[in-house]
């Protein structure tokens, strides 16, 4: 099947410039003395924030800039249709933004921030699903009109580019082993279906029919990344979930290596000590590490699902590397992200500006192509990877999984993904207080519970 049209806007190359007055007011800040952000705004999507660099008057922003990206809004063809009939009946759809100077946030329930005025640009996403479109590149004045020598400059870049994903969406919950349609529209076709169950402690790797023979070597390297060693207290551990392809052979896999274990003295599992999942991918007929997630519960007010998600190269723990490192609600549920170049919430919080290597391995036992988008076996972990969204506790969680057409190459990439949206939603049980029971799905008789 043919992938899902998406729209990645952009909006980034922030700075501002602001001229000093020959006879400053003392009350005044001038932004060159004081920090400066600007909040972004696209009609009903989640309000973002982004720091502004100043840079001096008499300077001129370098042609030769490096993009940043300071917000990303991902805008499907329902999201840009509904977009398109409200401005048919309404003003025309833009890009709102609000530019302040002083911190960002706000003190003794008053904005800190003072604003410095505001910046509208219009746009039209018509056709952007299959062709990139820039709105604005440049300078544009903000604040008061009156004097347009006088007025501070606002230097921005909004763009739209066609972003192609995948979409899969679980027929129920991953604890309850369901099917996995790839959805295009209103087109819902079967691709993989998956598998949970609990893990004895001494087996350390979840085998399957296609996965029969394990050397003894891969039991060394998967103790270096997690631990099933029995601790004392409350604890959930074992979880594993398999993802096959409707042939029946194993493509991917999530298992948990680090039990989730409530804090001595508490009810939940700290950022301290999280619990772990390996996401593994089969060839040479044996599981091999791709990529680990870590999970716990968020003290304070948030009371929220930490996570982070590391690749991992080469099968070396050492040489891991964060893609992925931020919060969802554990009642209302949420998006986990995957954006190695973006700065919205909700995304990534410590991507890294570098281009990661990452490979479709060629041991695996398929290669089967299914897909066929992007130079197998090597590719880019750059821009959109993927995202799915996950319900909270106590509800009723059938995630939806997106995954970019780059970032897809072979069956087992797209299961590798499946396989670690089920990990995020099953961390959300995982990390609940041990004072509630959870369902008799995930009910481990080796789990203690006291």
């Amino acid at each position: 099947m043919d992938p899902c049209p998406f729209v990645r806007l952009t909006v980034g190359n922030l700075s501002l410039k602001v001229p000093v007055a020959s006879k400053p007011a003392r009350s005044v800040v001038h932004p060159s003395w004081s920090p400066c952000f600007c909040k972004i705004k696209l009609n009903n999507f989640p309000l973002q924030t982004a720091v502004v660099p100043y840079i001096p008057s008499e300077n001129h922003f370098p042609d030769n800039q490096p993009p940043s990206i300071a917000a990303t809004f991902h805008l499907s063809k329902a999201d840009i249709d509904k977009l398109a009939a409200k401005s048919i009946f309404s003003a025309k759809l833009s890009l709102k933004i609000a530019v302040y100077t002083g911190r960002s946030g706000a003190t003794c329930g008053v904005n800190s921030g003072r604003l410095l005025g505001r910046v509208s640009v219009p746009l039209d996403l018509t056709g952007t699903d299959s062709r990139a479109c820039v709105f604005h590149n440049g300078w544009i004045s903000v604040g008061k009109e009156g004097n347009k020598n006088s007025s501070a400059r606002f230097h921005l870049n909004v763009k739209a580019e066609p972003d192609r994903r995948f979409v899969f969406q679980f027929d129920g919950e991953p604890e309850c082993s369901p099917q996995v349609f790839q959805i295009r529209g209103n087109i819902r076709q079967p691709v993989f279906t998956c598998k949970f169950s609990f893990r004895n402690t001494g087996d350390r790797n979840q085998r399957s029919r296609r996965l029969q023979s394990e050397p003894s070597s891969s039991r060394s390297w998967l103790s270096s990344f997690g631990s099933d060693r029995e601790r004392p207290g409350k604890e959930r551990k074992g979880w594993s979930i398999t993802v096959h392809d409707l042939s029946g052979s194993p493509v991917a896999a999530a298992s948990m290596v680090t039990p989730f274990v409530a804090s001595p003295g508490s009810d939940r599992v700290s950022r301290s000590n999280p619990g772990s999942w390996l996401i593994l991918r089969p060839g040479d007929g044996t599981w091999k590490p791709w990529g680990r997630l870590e999970a716990w519960r968020e003290r304070g007010s948030s009371d929220g699902l930490g996570y982070r998600f590391e690749l991992i190269p080469d099968m070396s723990a050492s040489a891991a590397i964060v893609l992925a490192e931020s919060t969802l609600s554990s009642k209302k549920g949420g998006k986990f992200v995957i954006d190695l170049g973006s700065n919205s919430g909700g995304g990534a919080s410590n991507w890294r500006n570098k281009p990661v290597n990452a490979t479709s391995p060629a041991c695996s036992p398929r290669s089967s192509g299914d897909y066929g988008y992007g130079p197998w076996p090597f590719c880019l972990y750059r821009g959109f990877v993927m995202s799915a969204r996950v319900e909270g506790e106590g509800k009723c969680s059938k995630p939806c999984v997106e995954v970019s057409v780059q970032h897809v190459n072979c069956t087992e990439d797209a299961a590798a993904y499946v396989a670690l949206a089920a990990a995020v939603d099953l961390s959300i049980d995982a990390c609940r207080l041990f004072s509630q029971r959870l369902r008799k799905e995930l009910s481990n008789p080796h789990d203690i519970v006291v």
